[in-house]
C-alpha cells in the first residue's frame, strides 16, 4: 500500500507540485423568486426599482414632508420647470421600454447561470495564492534574508508562516485525490489560510472588483457623452435640450430624456459595463437597480442629512442640481457615481457659494405665483377676481416681479462675467440660448433681471415673509446649515468653495 501511494506520488508530482482542482457538476440556478427566471427579473426590476423610489420623493413632496431639505419650493416646480408632468412620464416610459427590449437581447447572448462549479474556482484561486508564494524568497533575497533559515526557525511555532516564508512549501499538507487509474494518491493541500483567502476572493474580491470597473466604465462612458451633448450644439438642440427643461428637477424625472440619448447615454453604456466585466445576471441585476437608485436620487430634489446615496460620493442631487440650472449648465457633468472627471477636467462649478443664485429663484417663482393670485383666484369652481384689500404678505416681491414686464430687453442681458462665477455662469447661459424649444431666450432675459434684483433682495434684513414660506422652505443659505449641523461637510449643494 505505500509503495503503491509512492509511486501515485510520484506520478502525480510529475504532473503538479500544486494542491489538485476538484472535480464539478454544473446545474441550472434555481431563480431568486419560483416560476420568474432571473433573466427576467432583471428586465423589470430596474423599472420597478425606478417608480418606487420616485414615489417616494412624490409622497415627500405632495405632503409636503421635509421641507427644510428641500433644494427648490412647490412654487419654483410650478414656475420653473418647462415640460409638463404628463410629458415626463410618457417619455421615461418609452425610454423603459427601450430598455426593456435592449436588455432582453442582451440577455439573449447570455449563457444560461449554473451552480455547481464554486469550490472548483475557488481552488483556482488557491493555487493562484500559492504561486504567488514563490516570488517571496526572492523578494527577501533582495534585502539580504535567508528565507530558508528563517523559514526553518519558523516551522515549529509557526508552521504557516514558515510555509509561506519558504515559498508556498507546506511539507505536512496532503489531500487525498484519486489519479487517473483510480487510485487514492496524497496531493499537496491548501493551508487553511490560503483557502480562507481564496474563498473571500471568490465571493466579495472579484465581485468588489467588476463592481468598481463598471461604477468606472459607466462614469467615464457618461461624463464624456454628456460632456459631448452641451459642447456640440447640434447634440444639445436636437437631444439634450430635452432632459434640460427640467430646471427643477424631480425624482421621476431622472430618465426623462429624448429617447436616442437615453439609449446611448444610460442603455448602451450600463449593458457595455455588465458585459464589459463579465458580470453573473444576479450581479448585473444588483448593479443595474443600484445605477437605478443612484439616478432617481440624484434628481430627487433634496438634501437628506440620512439618505445613504448622498453620502457615499459627491456626486449627490445638490452637486447634480446646479447642473440643471441655467447658469451652471456647463458644469457638473458627472454622472452618476464619482466627480472625478469634472475636477480632473476642470468643469466642476468653481464659483462658490451659490446660495444667493437660489434664493433669487425662489423668490423670483413664489412673487410669479402671488401674482398670478393677485390677479384671480378661483372661488368654489368659479374665476373670480383676487380680493387685493386683504393684506398680502408678498406685496414686495409681486412688485419685483411685475417689473419685469417693463424692463427693455437690452436692460434684460446677462450681467457681463466678473470673477470665476459669472464667467461660469455666462458660458451656461450660451448653452440656454441654444435650445429653441425652451423660450432660452426669455428665460435669460427673465433670470438676468431677477439676478440684479436679488443682490438687492437677498441683503434686505427685514424682507418680510410670510409664514407659509418659511414652512415651505427657509433660504439655501439656511438650509445649507441644517444639514450641515446633521454632519455633512462642504456645502450640500456640491459646489467648490475655492477661486470665488
Amino acid at each position: 500500500m505505500v509503495t503503491a501511494s509512492i509511486v501515485a506520488m510520484a506520478l502525480y508530482s510529475n504532473f503538479s507540485d500544486l494542491p489538485p482542482l476538484p472535480d464539478y457538476h454544473e446545474t441550472p440556478l434555481q431563480p431568486l423568486i419560483p416560476g420568474l427566471p432571473d433573466k427576467f427579473l432583471s428586465l423589470i426590476a430596474t423599472a420597478i426599482a425606478y417608480w418606487a423610489l420616485s414615489m417616494i420623493f412624490h409622497l415627500f413632496d405632495v405632503y409636503d414632508l421635509f421641507t427644510q431639505y428641500r433644494l427648490h419650493t412647490p412654487a419654483e416646480l410650478l414656475k420653473r420647470n418647462h415640460v409638463s408632468r404628463y410629458e415626463v412620464v410618457r417619455d421615461v416610459i418609452v425610454q423603459q421600454i427601450i430598455q426593456t427590449v435592449v436588455g432582453g437581447l442582451l440577455e439573449l447572448s447570455e449563457p444560461e447561470d449554473m451552480i455547481g462549479k464554486e469550490a472548483y474556482d475557488i481552488a483556482v484561486w488557491g493555487q493562484r495564492i500559492r504561486m504567488a508564494q514563490r516570488a517571496i524568497p526572492k523578494v527577501m533575497a533582495i534585502f539580504g534574508v535567508n528565507a530558508t533559515a528563517l523559514s526553518q526557525k519558523l516551522a515549529p511555532s509557526f508552521p504557516a508562516l514558515s510555509g509561506a516564508i519558504a515559498g508556498g512549501v507546506y511539507p505536512t499538507l496532503f489531500a487525498t485525490v484519486k489519479a487517473v487509474n483510480g487510485i487514492e494518491v496524497a496531493a499537496p493541500g491548501f493551508a487553511s489560510w490560503e483557502a480562507n483567502l481564496a474563498s473571500i476572493m471568490y465571493w466579495f474580491g472579484v465581485p468588489a472588483i467588476q463592481f468598481f470597473v463598471a461604477i468606472l466604465f459607466v462614469d467615464t462612458w457618461q461624463y464624456f457623452l454628456h460632456r459631448a451633448m452641451h459642447m456640440n450644439k447640434w447634440l444639445y438642440t436636437t437631444f439634450h435640450s430635452r432632459h434640460h427643461r427640467l430646471y427643477v428637477p424631480y425624482a421621476y424625472g431622472a430618465l426623462y430624456n429624448h429617447p436616442f440619448e437615453g439609449f446611448l447615454l444610460d442603455t448602451l453604456g450600463a449593458g457595455l459595463a455588465y458585459k464589459v466585466t463579465g458580470m453573473s445576471t444576479r450581479q448585473g441585476m444588483c448593479f443595474f437597480v443600484g445605477s437605478t437608485f443612484k439616478t432617481v436620487d440624484d434628481h430627487c430634489g433634496y438634501a437628506l442629512p440620512w439618505d445613504p446615496l448622498q453620502h457615499l460620493t459627491s456626486n449627490n442631487a445638490g452637486y447634480h442640481d446646479v447642473h440643471h440650472q441655467s447658469w451652471g449648465i456647463k458644469t457638473n457633468f458627472s454622472q452618476p457615481f464619482f466627480t472625478f472627471w469634472d475636477h480632473i477636467l476642470g468643469t466642476v462649478w468653481t464659483g462658490g457659494d451659490v446660495s444667493a443664485r437660489y434664493e433669487r429663484a425662489r423668490l423670483a417663482a413664489q412673487a410669479k405665483v402671488d401674482a398670478d393670485k393677485l390677479s384671480s383666484t378661483v372661488t368654489n369652481g368659479k374665476l373670480s377676481t383676487y380680493d387685493t384689500s386683504k393684506p398680502n404678505p408678498y406685496k414686495d416681491e409681486i412688485e419685483n416681479a411685475t417689473l419685469l414686464h417693463s424692463i427693455s430687453q437690452d436692460d434684460q442681458q446677462p450681467l457681463p462675467p466678473s470673477g470665476r462665477a459669472e464667467e461660469q455662469a455666462a458660458g451656461s447661459r450660451e448653452q440656454v440660448l441654444e435650445d429653441p424649444n425652451d423660450g432660452g431666450a426669455h428665460i435669460l432675459r427673465e433670470e438676468a433681471q431677477e439676478e440684479k434684483e436679488a443682490r438687492s433682495m437677498v441683503r434686505k434684513s427685514n424682507r418680510r415673509r410670510t409664514a407659509s414660506s418659511l414652512t415651505q422652505s427657509d433660504s439655501l443659505r439656511g438650509l445649507r446649515e441644517k444639514v450641515n449641523a446633521h454632519g455633512r461637510t462642504g456645502g450640500i449643494l456640491g459646489m467648490s468653495h475655492s477661486n470665488q
